[in-house]
């Protein structure tokens, strides 16, 4: 039946035929909205005490590094003195002591990339096999690594100290990296990762097509893996750039120092007969220390995502 129009309405008013009542109309409910969250002043007070718990530090560090050594006993911590003087002691600091600061720098490096970068290589290779591999022992592995990561790891320096003295080994290079190569933490944050990141279809269509483990490995589950392999490359990045304690009980040549413990021996010699005092140049030091680390979280950033699996499988 044809509904009635504005026409239908004229004519039923002038005859005074009964006007037949409009239909009712329908409202579409409103969808609700994305809740807002609730401010909280307590929460909001809390993060401003820890940042500026973490940020006080920093600033002094840098305040304090464009001080001269006669600067920092006689200003204000947080301020700046009449000199500016940091120029001068960044020079001071690659040349004092025949230059040494730059091979502690470069004792650094090499620590650093071949300790902690092996130590994530091995991580990433361990935590694949353990997330997508059935083997005999799986579960005593878990067990192994669980325990590794509770025992701290100054608890295995003495041992590790007199295993190394046995095979001649201390005083070299390789007692700081050796020890290095090994991260329970980073085997079992890419064992968690991986388990998630690699879906088991995936590979098995690699597979299908032809490819090898070593071939899937590389270029299907490495790629997928990246965000879990720059969060433990950055963790042990940073454990072994401010390793201090184990280079502290293996090495004794100052030529193969690492930067924490070449600063702790200029900060000490102040206290030693006839001394020269340059906490200047340690204060600039330590800042000079924490600029890669700061450039390292920096550049590597982007790479912390998450889900780059998703959509790579049809459901």
């Amino acid at each position: 039946m044809p509904e009635p129009t504005a026409t239908t309405h004229t004519v039923a008013a002038r005859t005074g035929a009964p006007r037949r009542p409009a239909a009712p109309r329908l409202r579409t409910p409103r969808r609700p909205g994305p809740a807002r969250p609730r401010r909280s002043v307590l929460l909001t007070v809390l993060t401003a005490i820890v940042l500026l718990y973490s940020l006080v530090p920093l600033l002094w560090l840098v305040i304090s590094a464009t001080k001269t050594q006669e600067g920092l006993a006689g200003s204000f911590g947080l301020w700046f003195d009449g000199d500016f003087a940091l120029l001068d002691n960044v020079r001071r600091t690659f040349t004092y002591q025949d230059g040494v600061f730059g091979r502690w720098l470069l004792n650094t490096l090499l620590y650093v990339v071949v300790g902690a970068g092996g130590a994530t290589f091995l991580a990433v290779l361990g935590g694949y096999a353990l997330a997508k591999f059935r083997f005999p022992g799986k579960r005593a592995v878990f067990a192994v690594v669980i325990g590794a990561v509770a025992v701290p790891t100054t608890a295995l320096a003495v041992p590790t100290f007199l295993m190394f003295s046995k095979i001649g080994l201390t005083d070299t290079p390789w007692a700081v990296i050796i020890p290095s190569l090994i991260s329970p933490f980073g085997l079992y944050l890419m064992w968690v990762f991986a388990t998630e990141a690699i879906p088991a279809e995936l590979m098995e269509a690699a597979r299908i097509d032809g490819a090898g483990e070593v071939r899937t490995f590389f270029q299907v589950a490495l790629p997928l893996l990246a965000p879990g392999t720059v969060t433990v490359l950055l963790f042990t990045t940073v454990a072994t750039w401010n390793n201090y304690f184990l280079p502290l009980i293996m090495l004794k040549d100052p030529d193969w120092y690492p930067l924490t413990l070449g600063l702790d021996a200029w900060n000490k010699q102040a206290q030693t007969a006839g001394g020269e005092a340059v906490f200047n140049l340690v204060v600039t030091g330590s800042l000079l220390t924490i600029v890669p680390l700061i450039a390292a979280f920096l550049l590597l950033q982007k790479h912390w995502q998450s889900g780059l699996a998703a959509g790579s499988v049809k459901e």
